[in-house]
């Protein structure tokens, strides 16, 4: 997954409101308090969120599993004056040297694991990184726009220099949906080179989101619809949750010596 295809992502996305995406997670991330410290984003891709965190002052650590995904991501943050590092790694067992004030989940990056155990796994990883009073923030596709908007549809687009063919099949007793992609990119003259691409993305219902998150120790939790700070609608396409990784509370001092002296 995502090998020549990272090198056309950029502009098969092209028409994405990433900034507005982006604002959303700061209001998300000022919401529950957290400073504008240092921010993990899980499948962060070719770092377009990461990349306008990171100019509203976050220090942004990246990490995908796509090596290819990563060196877009790199280049681009290169290009932008941005200081940012870019780790591959599987989000199932995030590890890093410093604890983060946030971790992010973004563009469907839960659509991709495929059961309560691999997402129990990223949560619990998301924990231990994550800081005391720290956030945890995702966003991912409702079940709603798989089954019914991908769902059993074919898709196709064209502008100047690349056309794609996306034919998609739903798998309604595991609750996934194939994607198959093939890619036309005009090199020179009528000559095109082709690029196929397949993914598969599974549903996930809030109820089991919300369920695993509170099991890994995430207090707060908050379901939000598509960048917007309100309950999502039956018809959304994306959710959007926010979580914190409460405070220990702190032992409580002993008595006094005096207090604990039995009087007559």
């Amino acid at each position: 997954m995502y090998t020549a295809f990272a090198s056309v992502y950029d502009r098969l996305m092209a028409g994405v409101d990433y900034a507005g995406w982006a604002n959303f997670y700061h209001t998300l991330m000022e919401r529950y308090g957290i400073p504008r410290g240092k921010v993990c984003e899980c499948a962060c891709g070719t770092g377009s969120l990461t990349i306008p965190l990171a100019a509203k002052g976050y220090q942004m650590t990246g990490v995908d599993l796509s090596a290819d995904m990563l060196f877009e991501a790199s280049q681009k943050a290169r290009k932008a004056g941005a200081m940012i590092p870019f780790v591959k790694q599987d989000m199932r067992i995030l590890h890093l040297h410093r604890q983060m004030d946030a971790v992010l989940c973004t563009n469907d990056g839960l659509n991709y694991l495929k059961d309560e155990k691999e997402l129990s796994q990223f949560f619990e990883a998301a924990w231990r990184v994550i800081r005391e009073g720290g956030g945890l923030f995702l966003d991912l596709s409702t079940p709603y726009k798989l089954r019914r908007v991908l769902g059993n549809h074919f898709i196709g687009d064209e502008d100047a220099d690349i056309a794609y063919l996306w034919q998609n099949r739903y798998n309604e007793a595991q609750n996934y949906v194939d994607m198959n992609l093939a890619i036309f990119v005009r090199k020179e003259g009528e000559t095109y080179q082709r690029i196929g691409e397949s993914q598969r993305q599974y549903a996930h219902e809030a109820d089991t989101l919300i369920r695993l998150m509170y099991q890994s120790g995430f207090t707060d939790i908050t379901l939000y619809g598509d960048r917007k700070l309100e309950a999502p609608s039956d018809k959304e396409y994306r959710w959007f949750l926010a979580a914190r990784k409460p405070l220990t509370e702190a032992p409580e001092s002993p008595a006094p010596a005096d207090d604990l002296t039995e009087r007559e």
